[in-house]
């Protein structure tokens, strides 16, 4: 399998509590290059959105095993996905995700030495 280095988003705002995945993005917009990671997450949902979004379903290794468009008031379930990376479309779009594509999740700031060990 050949590999392709691509920027997926350079912004990736964190969900990873229970209040912080229940408001996910309402009242938001996602900008180009913006994201939200809910984690632990199978599920989504659209209700109250007024703009579609993209959903990028994650199993544990950060393999991607479903990713879709989702319009306003629509809900998807993947069942083995442990999270899910929302996008805006235009941000999807860019980064042409499939399944099977393995997404590497680097925190801002973290430093990689040489041997690629984080710091």
């Amino acid at each position: 399998m050949a590999e392709r280095a691509t920027l997926v988003a350079a912004r990736v705002r964190l969900a990873d509590t229970f209040w912080a995945r229940l408001r996910g993005l309402l009242g938001r917009r996602l900008s180009e290059g913006e994201g939200l990671l809910l984690t632990p997450c199978n599920a989504v949902h659209t209700c109250f959105l007024r703009q579609p979004i993209y959903a990028v379903f994650l199993d544990g290794e950060g393999r991607v095993l479903a990713a879709e468009s989702l319009p306003p008031w629509r809900f998807r379930v993947v069942p083995r996905a442990r999270q899910v990376l929302e996008l805006s479309p235009e941000t999807a779009a860019r980064a042409r995700l499939a399944p099977g594509d393995r997404l590497l999740l680097e925190p801002v700031g973290a430093k990689v030495d040489p041997e690629g060990v984080r710091t």
